[in-house]
This record gives C-alpha cells, structure tokens and sequence, in this order.
C-alpha cells in the first residue's frame, strides 16, 4: 500500500479526482439502474437487434468457399461480436449466468450504444448512411475506431483457433471509401498489422491455453485479473493503432463531439490500468452515464442541456483527464499505469473507489 500511496501522491492530483469520478460513477449500481432503460426483467440490456444478428460463423453468407462477413452493416457487425462471445462462453461459466460474466461485452454494448445515439451514421449527411438504416458510415469518426475494436479482435480469435477448424476463409468486404485504411482477411490483417493481430491474438490464446491446463488438472488455470490483462492490452493497442489514422475524421463532428472523442479514447488507458471488469452488468451500469445522443455545437460543460448531473460531470472528468495528461506530457498516465503494476495495487485502488462509492456525495 505504501508503494500505492507515493505513486498516487506524485500523480496530479486534478488528474485524480478526474478518473476517480469517472471510474466511482461506474460503479454505481443505484445510481445506474435510475437512468439505464434496464427493467426488473433484465430486458434492454442488450444492444439494439441483438437476437437478430448472427451467431456462428456459418450464419454469414458463404460465397466461392469464403465466409463473407459486411462490417459496414450493423447488424452484421454485431454478429461479429455475437459469434466471439457464444465461442468463449465457456472461459466465463463461473462469472455469471447466461455468459453474462463475459468480459468482452463491454465491445458490444458500447457498439449498441454508439448506433443508438447515432453515432455511427454519416456525419456529413452526404449519404443516407446510418439514418434511419442498419448501414455503418466509413466517415463516422466512432465506426472506424470501432472497427478495430471488432473486426481486428474477430480475425485474431479466428487465427488464434477460437470457433475450431474452420472450412473456409473469412472475408470483409470493404467500405465504398477510405479501403487502404482497413485489412480484410486473417491474412491481409496479419501482413499489414502483424503487431496488434499479436495482441488480439494473444487473448484468445490465453482462454484456450486454460482450458489444456484444466484438462491435466483438478483445478482451473483461468485467471480473471490475467484475462482482463491480455483484453485491455489489446484493446488500448487497437486504439492507439487507430487513433492517429482517423484523426481526420474528427473534421465533420461538432467541436464538443470531437473533443468527448479524444476525451474517451485517453480515458480508456486509465481504465484499462486497473483491469476495470467489461462484463455485461458492469459495463450497462457504466454506459448509462455516456452522453445519450451526439453533442452538438452549442454544448457547454458542465451544464449541457438535457443531460443529467452525473452525465455532464463524467463529460467534464474524462476532458480533465486528457488535459492533465497533455499538460504533463504523458506523465499522468505512466504514474497512474505504475501505480496499478500489480495485483495487489489493483485490489488496492478497487477497495478506494468501493469506499467512495459509499460516500453520500463527490467534491469536485
């Protein structure tokens, strides 16, 4: 705890107070459940069209003896998740009923909430694209980061074995623009991004190895701090892969929308350091305090009309967040990341954001 302490006391303390905020927000279950459209049953906890995308590989359509998957169709790109998360169920049986300890739906749900609130359409209303339809628009800012977050995480779970022996090859088809910009097959991905294909990869290589060792022992070898470890490393890797690539589609969002999606991307690290659980439940309750539709020029922190107070304030935390970590060039986040370096410091942090929680109120 000491070593905690002294790392946390050199980290700006603005900067702490930003992430604390952000992260006690998140787990707060009561206050969650009062703005999620989550019911008593556990309905509309699932992304929109959920029980309408494909499940299993060969639920694509299969053309000239190659899966061919549209990721630039939501319902489609939903199925890419679907089919990773009925794969691995079996790693998650011990963390929830109905896979619901799953720690990679946290993808999912945050791609249900980026088409709910219209994130995924065409920005510069040159297209139909996303309005009113089931097409992903290539110049949404949100859907080519996300595509890294999806299709980049799919092709690694099929190179890493994950669905089993399959018969045929797996194929995106491209969007209308930008094609350089993305990979296709297991193939392509793996000569163009060998080094986040690694990553994914490595992921889902962890779960399978588990399973081998349990084989040849009385006891599991699954390791949830370990399994949250491998899934963030990639996923703070698609990002930063993605981020600079689509830095110019920034251009055709409101400035307040541009600046949450910077904001959200840097806040991501921070998250990612304590091994913060994507499971179904954890992930709701969180995504209940995101902005409910896009921002619009006009938008002012930290009193945007029409959104609540937790809301505006996670807003103003994650854009504290990433000036403190501008401001100190990077330094925030290293001190933050090697104050979460073990086990230990984790539970550490946790048990401090659980007391908070407690708290009747946040200063900020």
């Amino acid at each position: 705890m000491k070593i905690l302490v002294t790392n946390l006391q050199m980290w700006p303390y603005f900067s702490i107070k930003a992430l604390l905020l952000v992260v006690v927000v998140a787990l707060n279950p009561a206050a969650a459940t009062a703005q999620s459209d989550t019911d008593a049953n556990g309905e509309d906890i699932y992304p929109p069209l959920w029980d309408f995308a494909p499940e299993n590989l060969l639920d694509f359509p299969i053309k000239d003896n190659n899966i061919v998957i549209n990721p630039w169709n939501y319902r489609e790109r939903l199925g890419v998740y679907k089919s990773m998360l009925k794969a691995s169920a079996k790693y998650f049986m011990a963390f929830g009923s109905q896979n619901s300890g799953n720690i990679l739906w946290g993808l999912p749900v945050q791609h249900g909430w980026q088409f709910r609130t219209g994130r995924l359409a065409d920005p510069t209303n040159g297209t139909s694209c996303g309005h009113r339809n089931l097409c992903i628009s290539v110049r949404s800012w949100w859907s080519c980061m996300n595509y890294y977050l999806a299709i980049i995480p799919f092709l690694g779970a099929v190179e890493a074995g994950l669905f089993g022996e399959v018969k045929y090859e797996v194929e995106m088809l491209p969007p209308e623009d930008r094609r350089d910009d993305f990979c296709y097959s297991v193939a392509d991905c793996r000569s163009r991004i060998p080094e986040l294909m690694d990553e994914w990869k490595a992921y889902f290589e962890y779960l399978q190895s588990t399973e081998q060792k349990t084989m040849n022992s009385a006891k599991s070898s699954f390791v949830l701090d370990d399994a949250l470890h491998y899934m963030w490393k990639a996923h703070v890797a698609s990002i930063a892969y993605a981020l600079p690539k689509f830095q110019d589609s920034l251009k055709y969002l409101a400035v307040p929308e541009a600046n949450f999606g910077e904001d959200w991307a840097n806040g991501v690290d921070f998250i990612a350091a304590t091994h913060f659980s994507t499971d179904l439940q954890t992930t709701n309750h969180f995504q209940a305090f995101l902005p409910q539709r896009m921002l619009v020029e006009g938008d002012v922190l930290p009193s945007i009309s029409g959104f609540s107070s937790q809301q505006n304030k996670v807003l103003v935390s994650l854009r504290a967040l990433n000036r403190a970590n501008q401001l100190t060039g990077g330094l925030s986040l290293k001190l933050w990341q090697k104050s979460m370096s073990t086990e230990a410091a984790r539970k550490i942090g946790r048990k401090l954001i659980e007391d908070l929680v407690a708290s009747p109120s946040f200063d900020w």
